[in-house]
Protein backbone atom coordinates (compact mmCIF):
# COMPACT_ATOMS: atom_id res chain seq x y z
CA UNK A 1 0.00 0.00 0.00
CA UNK A 2 1.18 3.48 -0.36
CA UNK A 3 1.51 6.09 1.77
CA UNK A 4 2.52 9.53 2.52
CA UNK A 5 3.25 10.22 -1.36
CA UNK A 6 5.86 12.48 -1.73
CA UNK A 7 4.04 15.57 -3.18
CA UNK A 8 5.54 18.63 -5.52
CA UNK A 9 2.70 21.59 -6.23
CA UNK A 10 4.33 22.92 -9.37
CA UNK A 11 3.42 26.05 -10.96
CA UNK A 12 2.42 27.98 -8.15
CA UNK A 13 2.02 32.10 -8.32
CA UNK A 14 0.84 33.43 -4.97
CA UNK A 15 1.23 33.42 -1.53
CA UNK A 16 -2.25 31.64 -1.04
CA UNK A 17 -0.91 28.62 -3.53
CA UNK A 18 2.27 28.42 -1.16
CA UNK A 19 -0.28 28.24 1.83
CA UNK A 20 -2.28 25.97 0.25
CA UNK A 21 0.47 23.63 -0.58
CA UNK A 22 2.33 23.67 3.09
CA UNK A 23 -1.58 22.71 4.60
CA UNK A 24 -1.64 19.78 2.29
CA UNK A 25 1.68 18.02 3.17
CA UNK A 26 3.75 19.33 0.24
CA UNK A 27 7.16 17.84 0.23
CA UNK A 28 8.59 20.29 -2.66
CA UNK A 29 6.86 23.52 -4.57
CA UNK A 30 7.80 24.46 -7.56
CA UNK A 31 8.15 28.21 -9.58
CA UNK A 32 7.98 27.80 -13.29
CA UNK A 33 10.09 30.22 -15.38
CA UNK A 34 9.11 29.40 -18.70
CA UNK A 35 7.41 32.32 -20.69
CA UNK A 36 4.99 30.33 -22.51
CA UNK A 37 3.73 28.64 -19.71
CA UNK A 38 0.08 30.01 -17.61
CA UNK A 39 2.38 29.36 -14.75
CA UNK A 40 5.47 31.76 -15.59
CA UNK A 41 6.56 34.15 -12.95
CA UNK A 42 9.13 36.30 -13.12
CA UNK A 43 12.67 35.69 -11.12
CA UNK A 44 11.32 39.32 -8.77
CA UNK A 45 7.66 37.42 -8.16
CA UNK A 46 9.60 34.16 -7.38
CA UNK A 47 12.38 35.79 -5.06
CA UNK A 48 9.10 37.47 -2.87
CA UNK A 49 7.35 34.45 -2.96
CA UNK A 50 10.26 32.20 -2.28
CA UNK A 51 10.06 33.94 1.46
CA UNK A 52 6.40 32.71 2.03
CA UNK A 53 8.15 29.59 1.62
CA UNK A 54 7.54 27.45 5.37
CA UNK A 55 11.08 25.85 6.27
CA UNK A 56 11.37 22.04 5.12
CA UNK A 57 10.03 22.49 1.94
CA UNK A 58 12.26 22.09 -0.95
CA UNK A 59 12.25 25.00 -3.38
CA UNK A 60 12.22 23.94 -7.28
CA UNK A 61 12.50 26.07 -10.05
CA UNK A 62 11.29 24.99 -13.44
CA UNK A 63 13.36 26.12 -16.11
CA UNK A 64 13.32 25.00 -20.37
CA UNK A 65 16.57 24.85 -22.12
CA UNK A 66 17.91 28.36 -19.96
CA UNK A 67 21.39 29.59 -20.38
CA UNK A 68 23.81 30.26 -17.93
CA UNK A 69 23.34 33.47 -17.67
CA UNK A 70 19.51 33.30 -16.70
CA UNK A 71 20.59 30.51 -14.25
CA UNK A 72 22.75 33.16 -13.10
CA UNK A 73 19.73 35.76 -12.15
CA UNK A 74 17.79 33.63 -10.87
CA UNK A 75 19.86 31.97 -8.23
CA UNK A 76 21.37 34.95 -7.17
CA UNK A 77 18.19 36.50 -6.32
CA UNK A 78 16.01 33.43 -5.45
CA UNK A 79 17.20 31.21 -2.75
CA UNK A 80 16.59 27.74 -4.36
CA UNK A 81 16.79 24.13 -3.29
CA UNK A 82 16.77 22.58 -6.33
CA UNK A 83 16.94 22.92 -10.48
CA UNK A 84 14.48 21.37 -12.17
CA UNK A 85 15.60 21.06 -15.95
CA UNK A 86 12.75 20.41 -18.11
CA UNK A 87 13.67 21.36 -21.81
CA UNK A 88 15.69 19.11 -23.94
CA UNK A 89 18.90 19.72 -22.09
CA UNK A 90 21.53 17.11 -22.87
CA UNK A 91 23.17 14.91 -20.43
CA UNK A 92 26.73 16.92 -20.19
CA UNK A 93 24.26 19.97 -19.88
CA UNK A 94 22.95 18.90 -16.97
CA UNK A 95 26.19 17.65 -15.59
CA UNK A 96 27.67 21.40 -16.09
CA UNK A 97 24.49 22.89 -14.48
CA UNK A 98 25.21 21.01 -11.25
CA UNK A 99 28.94 21.95 -11.18
CA UNK A 100 28.05 25.44 -11.58
CA UNK A 101 24.98 26.34 -9.38
CA UNK A 102 25.84 23.36 -5.88
CA UNK A 103 22.43 22.58 -6.47
CA UNK A 104 20.72 19.53 -6.76
CA UNK A 105 19.11 18.63 -10.66
CA UNK A 106 16.08 16.74 -11.48
CA UNK A 107 15.42 16.03 -14.79
CA UNK A 108 12.24 15.60 -16.76
CA UNK A 109 12.12 12.79 -19.37
CA UNK A 110 9.16 12.61 -21.23
CA UNK A 111 8.10 9.08 -22.10
CA UNK A 112 5.04 8.21 -24.56
CA UNK A 113 5.99 4.67 -25.57
CA UNK A 114 8.58 2.04 -24.38
CA UNK A 115 11.27 3.54 -26.85
CA UNK A 116 11.51 6.48 -24.56
CA UNK A 117 12.21 4.76 -21.65
CA UNK A 118 16.27 3.90 -21.96
CA UNK A 119 17.18 8.59 -21.39
CA UNK A 120 15.61 7.64 -17.98
CA UNK A 121 18.25 5.60 -17.21
CA UNK A 122 20.94 8.18 -19.15
CA UNK A 123 20.00 11.13 -17.05
CA UNK A 124 19.83 9.17 -14.21
CA UNK A 125 23.70 8.75 -14.40
CA UNK A 126 23.77 12.59 -13.81
CA UNK A 127 21.19 13.59 -12.05
CA UNK A 128 20.11 13.72 -8.97
CA UNK A 129 16.30 13.28 -9.27
CA UNK A 130 14.14 11.98 -12.28
CA UNK A 131 10.85 13.46 -13.18
CA UNK A 132 9.13 11.14 -15.36
CA UNK A 133 6.40 13.00 -17.37
CA UNK A 134 4.29 12.12 -20.32
CA UNK A 135 5.90 13.28 -23.76
CA UNK A 136 4.15 16.69 -24.82
CA UNK A 137 2.06 15.84 -27.83
CA UNK A 138 4.07 16.80 -31.09
CA UNK A 139 3.92 20.81 -31.74
CA UNK A 140 2.55 21.78 -28.37
CA UNK A 141 3.73 25.07 -26.82
CA UNK A 142 4.38 23.60 -23.62
CA UNK A 143 6.85 20.67 -22.45
CA UNK A 144 4.86 19.75 -19.51
CA UNK A 145 1.77 21.04 -17.37
CA UNK A 146 -0.41 19.52 -20.29
CA UNK A 147 -2.78 17.62 -17.65
CA UNK A 148 -1.41 14.17 -20.10
CA UNK A 149 -0.71 11.03 -17.97
CA UNK A 150 0.94 8.29 -20.18
CA UNK A 151 0.79 4.39 -20.03
CA UNK A 152 2.04 3.67 -15.98
CA UNK A 153 2.23 0.29 -16.67
CA UNK A 154 5.52 1.27 -18.80
CA UNK A 155 7.58 2.11 -15.75
CA UNK A 156 5.70 -0.50 -13.43
CA UNK A 157 8.35 -2.51 -11.26
CA UNK A 158 11.63 -0.66 -12.76
CA UNK A 159 13.57 0.30 -10.06
CA UNK A 160 16.35 3.25 -10.00
CA UNK A 161 19.04 3.92 -7.78
CA UNK A 162 18.30 7.54 -7.50
CA UNK A 163 14.79 9.09 -6.35
CA UNK A 164 12.23 9.80 -9.00
CA UNK A 165 8.84 11.18 -9.15
CA UNK A 166 5.91 10.52 -11.84
CA UNK A 167 4.18 13.51 -13.75
CA UNK A 168 1.45 14.11 -16.52
CA UNK A 169 -2.29 14.17 -15.94
CA UNK A 170 -2.24 13.37 -12.06
CA UNK A 171 -5.39 14.61 -9.99
CA UNK A 172 -7.45 13.98 -6.78
CA UNK A 173 -8.96 10.71 -8.23
CA UNK A 174 -6.29 9.28 -9.85
CA UNK A 175 -2.91 9.71 -7.83
CA UNK A 176 -3.24 6.74 -5.66
CA UNK A 177 -3.52 4.47 -8.95
CA UNK A 178 -0.90 5.93 -10.25
CA UNK A 179 1.46 5.23 -7.26
CA UNK A 180 0.15 1.52 -7.23
CA UNK A 181 1.08 1.24 -10.69
CA UNK A 182 3.97 2.62 -11.31
CA UNK A 183 5.49 2.41 -7.64
CA UNK A 184 5.96 5.84 -7.35
CA UNK A 185 7.15 7.23 -4.03
CA UNK A 186 6.94 10.98 -5.44
CA UNK A 187 4.06 12.87 -7.51
CA UNK A 188 4.25 16.27 -9.45
CA UNK A 189 1.11 17.77 -9.95
CA UNK A 190 0.40 21.04 -11.93
CA UNK A 191 -2.84 21.32 -13.75
CA UNK A 192 -4.06 18.70 -11.70
CA UNK A 193 -5.00 21.04 -8.89
CA UNK A 194 -6.37 23.99 -11.18
CA UNK A 195 -9.83 25.55 -11.65
CA UNK A 196 -7.98 27.47 -14.95
CA UNK A 197 -4.98 27.12 -16.93
CA UNK A 198 -2.16 28.58 -14.44
CA UNK A 199 -5.00 29.20 -11.46
CA UNK A 200 -4.51 26.87 -8.53
CA UNK A 201 -7.63 25.47 -6.41
CA UNK A 202 -7.10 25.51 -2.81
CA UNK A 203 -9.88 22.98 -2.66
CA UNK A 204 -8.25 20.79 -5.38
CA UNK A 205 -4.64 21.17 -3.44
CA UNK A 206 -6.18 19.73 -0.52
CA UNK A 207 -7.91 16.72 -1.62
CA UNK A 208 -4.56 16.04 -3.80
CA UNK A 209 -2.75 15.92 -0.16
CA UNK A 210 -5.45 14.02 1.26
CA UNK A 211 -5.37 11.55 -1.32
CA UNK A 212 -1.66 11.05 -1.38
CA UNK A 213 -1.70 9.91 2.25
CA UNK A 214 -4.35 7.33 1.78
Amino acid sequence: MTQNLHVKFCGLRSTQDIAAAAAAGARYVGFVFFEKSPRHVTIEQAAELAVEVPMGLCKVALTVNADDAFLDALTAAVPLDMLQLHGQETPERVAEVKVRYGLPVMKAVGVADADDLPQIDVYMAVADQILIDAKPPKGAALPGGNGLAFDWRLVADRTWDKPWMLAGGLTPDNVIEAARMTGARQVDVSSGVESAPGVKDAGLIAAFGNAAKV
